[in-house]
């Protein structure tokens, strides 16, 4: 969203922000930006609280002339739809970037009120957009495509020394994501177990709620030494460029933006056959696929990476030109506006600045 919000086309478009919680980077990035940033405190729903915001919401797309609203996850979802189609006349555009499995139960039956009330629902590749139609019986009109995008100056391939961690390995294989259950990372321990070379280390970049299991795990199958846990950091493209090979392990996924990056940042990447990863890894050609939760598989695919410099070159090289050619942020943002614009005439007609 801040990307997005970012990047927009100022001569068509004046983006808004709205948030629950307005500290940190984001916001200071959004401000910098020239992005006005308005805090709306809701923190429960079992409260008159969002009452009250939700008034205050109305008012302030009223007030601003705001013609298009569009809310990035599910929390903002089920307050800013139902606000928005029921008391002012702007466009109301839902999202969905991951699967609904993923998505508390306590919101679903909410979000299936809204996806009735919502304009448009976009979604960030079309495993998402066939899941919605298939699955959660949104139609097909409704829904809108638009990819994921980088800052491909941020995310490229740069020569240099590994982080301090990683500097004596003669080979890193690492990941970078949050720690949940769906990543199944268990599966690259397992797997790196397998095929654990001298001075070669795994490198888990991250924070989450499996990290003590993890550790515990990595005990147990005797490669501690040789697992590196880093917390969240800021410069992921740096990690990313300390690693010979990348790899996703989900069970789900929509479209990734760790795998993304890491494609841009010129490794060698292996992703679970699952969600949208095969619309960035094509096998064999941007990187190699496995199914997911198969610990085997993952180490022969890992092998036969490890094994050879010049496949390894190859894939990377092909997977940061795709990065390239098809998915940064200045693409999106026009797909985005294209979207936008498209809702915009349809509900309201052509003309004049946006306010979203």
């Amino acid at each position: 969203m801040t990307e997005m919000a970012k990047s927009l086309d100022r001569t068509r478009f004046e983006p808004h922000v709205g948030c629950f919680r307005p500290e940190g980077v984001r916001g200071e990035e959004l401000r910098a930006a020239g992005v006005p940033v308005v805090h709306f405190p809701v923190h429960s729903y079992l409260s008159l609280v969002p009452v009250r915001e939700a008034a205050r919401l109305s008012r302030y797309i009223r007030r601003n002339r705001i013609q298009l609203v569009h809310t990035w996850d599910y929390p903002l979802e089920v307050f800013g739809i139902p606000v928005t189609r029921v008391l002012t006349s702007a466009v109301a555009v839902s999202s969905q970037r991951g699967h609904r499995g993923l998505t508390p139960h306590s919101y679903r039956r909410l979000q299936h009120v809204c996806d009735r009330m919502s304009n448009a629902v976009v979604v960030n590749c079309e495993f998402l957009r066939q899941h919605l139609e298939r699955d959660e019986k949104i139609s097909p009109h409704k829904i809108r495509v638009c990819y994921n995008g980088l800052d491909l100056e941020q995310f490229r391939p740069l020569p240099g020394a590994r982080v301090e961690r990683l500097r004596e390995a003669s080979l890193v294989i690492g990941t970078v994501c949050v720690l949940r259950p769906e990543k199944s990372l268990d599966t690259l321990l397992r797997a790196f177990a397998a095929v654990r070379r001298p001075e070669m280390k795994l490198a888990v970049v991250g924070s989450g709620p499996e990290l003590p299991a993890l550790q515990e795990l990595a005990s147990s199958l005797g490669i501690a030494d040789d697992c590196v846990f880093q917390s969240g950091t800021g410069d992921v493209p740096q990690w990313l460029r300390s690693f010979d090979i990348f790899v996703l392990p989900s069970v789900t996924e929509a479209l990734s933006n760790s795998l993304m990056e890491a494609m841009a940042c010129g490794c060698a990447v292996a992703a679970s056959h699952v969600g949208g990863n095969p619309e960035l890894v094509t096998d064999g050609e941007t990187g190699l696929l496995f199914q997911a939760r198969d610990a085997a598989g993952l180490a022969r695919t890992l092998t036969a990476l490890i094994e050879n410099l010049e496949l390894r070159r190859r894939l990377a090289a092909a997977a940061s030109e795709r990065m390239r050619l098809a998915f940064s942020t200045a693409r999106s943002a026009a797909r985005m506006g294209e979207i936008y614009e498209e809702l915009i005439r349809a509900r309201l007609g052509a003309g004049g600045t946006q306010r979203l």
